[in-house]
């Protein structure tokens, strides 16, 4: 299993938590209301952007009341100062290299939060491109469910990449404009979709082979990850086996 895969193991383990605090709710109403804005409608028949958001807001359980405030957030029925995406650089404990993605109201608290929790955690903020270069921008589905021979000939016919799988588990990349097709071939296949969107990807993988490394790059991300304006931590850490299983 690749270290995107095993890092999404590793957050989903942390869900629970993240669901208690609301942070995966406030996360979903931050996409919705973007997709909503950008994509020029409210209207998820009219704006497939706003469409993908929803789902993925139904699939964590937002409540509807939540994704109509919303919506209308992102079309100005409803005031408010309005969510932007920003994306910030950084290398962390062992060399890894990180994305993070957050959505905010406010550029400067966001910049100055997330600057602090990568400094305390002994990590370096990095300018922007120099690492972004060692990621590509991928279409990334989760999904529940035995993947059977023939239903892995389908998913490439309809544009993946890459499959990872475990008897309960599938874990597909795909080129960014082809990740919706996989989806719904999963879907049709009969695997429960947990997850599906664009994500970072890395190139080239830091294997992290020393238990506490890794310790300290999971302390670095979950503490950059506890700021309410971050959406996303990707990293190029791949985690073996052996170091997973000590860490628990």
């Amino acid at each position: 299993m690749s270290g995107h895969s095993k890092w999404h193991s590793i957050k989903h383990k942390k869900g629970a938590a993240d669901a208690k605090r609301g942070k995966i709710f406030t996360r979903h109403a931050k996409l919705i209301e973007i997709a909503a804005r950008e994509g020029g409608s409210g209207d998820p028949g009219m704006n497939p952007r706003l469409a993908t958001a929803i789902e993925n807001a139904k699939l964590d359980n937002v409540p509807n009341a939540n994704i109509d405030r919303a919506i209308k957030k992102g079309t100005g029925e409803m005031k408010g100062e309005q969510t932007v995406g920003v994306t910030y650089e950084a290398y962390g404990p062992g060399g890894v290299a990180c994305i993070i993605e957050c959505l905010t109201d406010n550029k400067n608290r966001t910049l100055s939060n997330v600057r602090a929790a990568i400094e305390k955690r002994g990590g370096k903020w990095a300018e922007s491109g120099s690492v972004l270069f060692m990621f590509a921008q991928k279409g990334v589905i989760h999904a529940t469910g035995k993947l059977s021979e023939e239903t892995e000939l389908g998913l490439i016919d309809a544009g993946a990449e890459d499959m990872e799988s475990t008897a309960e588990e599938v874990s597909v990349t795909t080129d960014a404009a082809k990740w919706a097709r996989v989806r719904d071939a999963l879907r049709e296949a009969g695997l429960e979709v947990q997850e599906a969107g664009l994500k970072y990807v890395a190139k080239t993988e830091v294997t992290i082979s020393d238990v506490q490394t890794a310790q300290k790059v999971l302390d670095f991300i979950e503490a950059i990850d506890e700021d309410e304006d971050v959406s996303e931590v990707h990293t190029n850490a791949d985690f073996t086996d052996a170091v997973l299983e000590q860490i628990g």
